[in-house]
């Protein structure tokens, strides 16, 4: 009996996991196949079956735990720098295996829209959906500004400009300019709405 086949129930997770990460990556989604990652972690499709019922599933399973989540000061006392936190997170997520998992499912043209629904249902939602909506919400949970303003389009902005800085640099942002995103978009987005016919320009408050 070789070594690899005295791996216990975790070390063999670990090792699927991991394994379905590099595949993804390197074939994408619609040529993953369990015969595939079972020859890079070194178990037969058999035991990969005891487990999952396909290699969708077991791709899902190995970016759910990869996913990182968000954690806010428990104070809620440093919106700016817990959201320039969510952003950094988001980075280094994109440059891990799970990120370029990831990026290969969204950029392979054999994706099924289930797919792209279940990587969405099953991950990003189930662990506190885009990258700052943990955030957002752990401050207006605690009464920094009306939950009312954390629409789709406000959790979008970070992640949005991330993707779009990468696309067009093809280097991840640095510091300074996720630090831009947090006080020239998603910080101003959070501002009280004006009411109609006042100037947006005029510096002033809609309730002065």
């Amino acid at each position: 009996m070789s070594p690899r086949t005295r791996r216990s129930a975790e070390e063999l997770v670990r090792d699927v996991h991991a394994a379905v990460l590099e595949e993804t990556a390197e074939v994408g989604v619609g040529r993953l196949t369990m015969d595939g990652i079972g020859r890079r972690a070194g178990a037969a499709r058999t035991t990969l079956y005891r487990r999952w019922s396909d290699p969708v599933e077991v791709l899902l399973d190995a970016l759910y735990h990869a996913h990182p989540v968000e954690e806010p000061a428990p104070g809620a006392d440093d919106l700016r720098g817990d959201l320039v936190a969510a952003l950094r997170l988001m980075v280094a997520w994109m440059l891990s295996p799970a990120g370029r998992a990831v990026a290969a499912v969204l950029t392979d043209p054999a994706r099924t829209p289930e797919v792209s629904r279940a990587l969405f249902e099953r991950v990003f939602s189930r662990r506190g959906g885009s990258f700052t909506s943990t955030v957002l919400h752990h401050y207006a949970a605690r009464g920094h500004f009306p939950a009312e303003r954390i629409t789709p389009v406000v959790t979008d902005i970070g992640e949005a400009l991330v993707t779009k800085r990468v696309m067009d640099t093809g280097a991840p942002p640095d510091d300074a300019y996720l630090t831009e995103i947090v006080d020239q978009a998603i910080l101003p987005a959070l501002a009280p709405v004006r009411a109609a016919g006042v100037d947006v320009g005029d510096g002033r408050s809609s309730h002065s």
